[in-house]
C-alpha cells in the first residue's frame, strides 16, 4: 500500500438507538460476534489492506474504546512511522463538540496538515463488513478522481436510509441525495439503488480546502452526506468505487451491515450462526483482530443433575463453562458461565455473565457481568421484561451493564 495515504476513523457517535449498550461506552467499542468489537471489522480492514497511518477520531463515552486500543491494537511502530492513534474531540475550533462529520475532520484539519498524505481515506468505526481499501484506493488513481465514494447496490424499497448516487457511463457520479424520499434506482429497469457506504477517499488538499468553506456556512450541518459530497459534485471529479467488484485479496461475499439499532445489532450476531453464514470469519489470510484475555478453553460438563452441558449450533470463547445446561443457536462472550438445568436459546451473552441454575432464556442480549439468579426467566414472558428491561418491536429483551436482581 502506498505510504502517502492517511485514514481517518470517525468513531464519536453516541449510538443512542443501540441503547442501552451504549449507557456506558461507545457504539464503535460494544462487543460483536463473541470476540470482537465492532471497530475491530473497520481496523481489521485497514490492516489487511497495508493502512499504518490511522487516526481515530472519539467524543462520546469513549474511555472503553480507547482501552480496547490500547490492549488490542498497539501493534504497530510509531519509529517507522505507523500509528493507530486515538484523538479525542479537541474544540480546536470554537467552544463545541463535534457538529457533524465534515466538522470532525475539520477540527482535527492540522493533522491531516502535518500528516503530507496525498490521499486521505474516512471511514466509519461502526459498521460489520470486509474490504480491501487498497482496491478502492486503486479506483481513485485510475479514474483521476478528486472524490472517490465507496457504493454498494441495494433494494430500492431499502434505500430511503441512506446516501444515494447516480451515476454515467464513466463511473461519474452525477448526483448525491442523502436519505431520499424516492430514490432513484440504477436504471430504468433496475431494482436496486447503488447507496453510499460513508466510505470515502479525497485528493488532501481538495478535503481540506471544502471543508474549510464549508466550517463558514452557518446553513450548513456540516455533514458529508447532507452538504460536503452534493456541491462537491458542482465542480469536481466524483467517481463511484462499487464494493464486491474488485475487492483484493478479500473473498466476495459483499456483506455489510450497520448495526445502528438493537434489530440489527441482533441480526447480525445472529448471521454468524447461519450453516453458510453471509459473513466469512474465517478466511486465513483475513482474519478479524481483536483484543483477547488469556482464558483457558471452553468446555461443556455434566451438572450436578446429571444433565449433560450440551451446546448446539452456538459460538462459545475462551473461559465459557456449560454445567449441566442447555445452550442453542447463541453467542457467548468469553468466562460465561451456564449451570445446571438452564435453557439458553437465540441469546447472546456478553463477557462474565453467570446464569443460574433452571434458568431460561429466549432471544435476549445479555449485558457484561451480570448474574442472574436460579429459576429466572427471560424473553418468556414481554410484558413482564417490558417493566424491568428494554424490548424491542420483535421481542429482543435486552439486560443492560450493571443490573441487578
Amino acid at each position: 500500500m502506498s505510504n502517502d495515504i492517511l485514514t481517518i476513523i470517525l468513531a464519536g457517535g453516541e449510538g443512542s438507538r443501540l441503547a442501552p449498550l451504549t449507557k456506558s461506552r461507545a457504539k464503535p467499542s460494544v462487543p460483536f460476534g463473541g470476540k470482537y468489537r465492532i471497530i475491530d471489522f473497520t481496523l481489521t480492514n485497514c490492516l489487511h489492506s497495508g493502512l499504518r497511518k490511522i487516526l481515530v477520531l472519539t467524543q462520546y463515552k469513549s474511555h472503553s474504546l480507547h482501552k480496547h486500543l490500547r490492549d488490542g491494537w498497539s501493534i504497530f511502530n510509531p519509529e517507522l512511522g505507523e500509528y493507530i492513534t486515538p484523538v479525542p474531540a479537541q474544540m480546536r475550533h470554537g467552544h463545541k463538540w463535534y457538529q457533524g462529520t465534515a466538522d470532525a475532520i475539520h477540527q482535527n484539519a492540522y493533522l491531516l496538515e502535518r500528516s503530507d498524505a496525498k490521499y486521505t481515506l474516512i471511514l466509519s468505526g461502526d459498521h460489520i463488513y470486509r474490504m480491501d481499501y487498497a482496491a478502492m484506493l486503486e479506483t481513485h488513481k485510475k479514474l483521476n478522481a478528486d472524490a472517490t465514494i465507496a457504493c454498494m447496490e441495494v433494494p430500492v424499497e431499502q434505500a430511503r436510509q441512506f446516501g444515494i448516487v447516480s451515476i454515467d457511463e464513466n463511473q461519474h457520479i452525477t448526483r448525491f441525495d442523502e436519505k431520499p424520499e424516492k430514490p432513484a434506482p440504477c436504471d430504468e429497469e433496475a431494482n436496486f439503488a447503488l447507496a453510499s457506504m460513508g466510505i470515502y477517499i479525497f485528493s488532501t488538499p481538495l478535503l481540506l480546502q471544502v471543508l474549510e468553506e464549508d466550517s463558514n456556512l452557518e446553513t450548513s450541518s456540516h455533514d458529508f452526506g447532507k452538504d460536503i459530497l452534493p456541491k462537491l459534485l458542482q465542480s469536481n471529479r466524483v467517481m463511484v468505487h462499487r464494493f464486491g467488484d474488485a475487492q483484493g485479496r478479500v473473498s466476495q461475499d459483499r456483506y455489510w451491515r450497520d448495526v445502528g439499532t438493537i434489530e440489527s445489532y441482533y441480526q447480525a450476531n445472529m448471521d454468524l450462526l447461519k450453516s453458510i453464514p453471509p459473513l466469512d470469519l474465517y478466511q486465513n489470510n483475513w482474519p478479524i483482530r481483536s483484543y483477547q484475555a488469556q482464558t483457558p478453553p471452553a468446555r461443556a460438563v455434566p451438572g450436578i443433575s446429571g444433565n449433560e452441558g450440551v451446546f448446539i449450533n452456538s459460538i462459545l470463547s475462551g473461559g465459557c463453562i456449560i454445567s449441566g445446561a442447555n445452550v442453542s443457536q447463541s453467542i457467548l462472550f468469553q468466562s460465561v458461565y451456564i449451570d445446571d438445568e438452564s435453557i439458553v436459546e437465540n441469546t447472546v451473552l456478553f463477557d462474565g455473565v453467570k446464569v443460574g441454575k433452571r434458568v431460561r432464556l429466549h432471544k435476549c442480549i445479555i449485558d457484561k457481568g451480570v448474574h442472574i439468579p436460579d429459576g429466572e426467566a427471560i424473553g418468556l414472558d414481554l410484558v413482564k421484561d417490558r417493566k424491568r428491561f428494554t424490548v424491542t418491536e420483535n421481542g429482543i429483551v435486552v439486560v443492560p451493564l450493571g443490573y441487578t436482581f
